[in-house]
């Protein structure tokens, strides 16, 4: 008689339906070696025998369903990843919203950094605005993540050596203190950017926002959940402001008001009313 299954395909439903209704995350399939592998591991730290009876505790604790739901998520990132990017924000979108602003007197760039992960993304944010900037201009950078534990090590601001790869020298002489086994962002950095825990599947409560940088996250979701992101993106910002989504990403299809922009670095997309 064959082994029964670690993940039964009812089981397997069960978790899929409350990952998505949870977060918006998709689970398919393929990756569902994915899903099985972090089950054993929540099973062997809550020292509990079998996925029915996890799912009870996460079913009821929302403590434990927030570390479930952080187990899952692939985290994944780098500083200055998509170079292209970060030269068509540099050449392009701050100069287009220094003068979108000029005529207001607001003086203040609001970024949304979404799925910041482990704080690379913001963090090269600040170091660009801090370059291009100059007063009376300034910036607010708020960063959020569905994984508190990516959130706390962005909080700390504590990078290995290994992971400021792509970091140009001046600007890790700059923005950085060498420590013991790698490097710590400045105070005066690190006091630019909100952390904030969020899931993109409730609204933010963020409204404003000159800029926001999504990437390679929609892509886990399915097209219902890629488009009601999208739309709260599209109420959380400004009326002349612009999107930043992953490159192998698109709005295409989607029932979007977003524009789509070209620019000699990159390509983006603009809200333009």
């Amino acid at each position: 008689m064959a082994d029964t299954p670690f993940l039964i395909d009812a089981d397997f439903e069960r978790y899929r339906n409350l990952i998505y209704n949870e977060s918006g995350i998709h689970f398919t399939a393929t990756n569902r070696a994915i899903l099985e592998s972090r089950l054993k591991e929540k099973l062997r730290e809550k020292s509990v025998e079998t996925v029915k009876s996890y799912f009870d505790i996460i079913s009821r604790d929302q403590g434990e369903l927030k570390n479930f739901l952080d187990s899952i998520t692939t985290n994944l990132t780098r500083f200055f990843r998509n170079q292209a990017h970060f030269d068509a924000l540099e050449n392009y979108v701050v100069k287009e919203l220094k003068d979108i602003k000029k005529a207001s007197g607001n003086t203040t760039i609001k970024v949304w950094s979404a799925g910041c992960s482990t704080g690379e993304e913001p963090y090269t944010i600040a170091m660009l605005m801090s370059e291009i900037l100059t007063p009376p201009w300034t910036y607010e950078i708020v960063a959020s993540d569905l994984s508190l534990k990516c959130l706390m090590t962005a909080k700390e601001g504590f990078y290995a050596t290994n992971r400021v790869d792509g970091i140009p020298q001046s600007h890790l002489n700059k923005y950085f203190d060498k420590v013991d086994g790698g490097y710590k962002i400045h105070q005066n950095l690190q006091s630019k950017i909100r952390f904030d825990y969020h899931n993109l599947k409730n609204d933010s409560g963020l409204k404003g926002m000159d800029i926001v940088f999504c990437r390679n996250v929609i892509i886990y979701f399915d097209e219902a959940a890629q488009n009601a992101v999208i739309n709260r993106f599209w109420n959380a910002m400004a009326n002349k402001s612009f999107l930043f989504i992953g490159h192998s990403e698109s709005l295409f299809g989607m029932n979007s008001k977003f524009e789509f922009l070209k620019t000699q670095w990159a390509t983006l997309y603009r809200k333009s009313i």
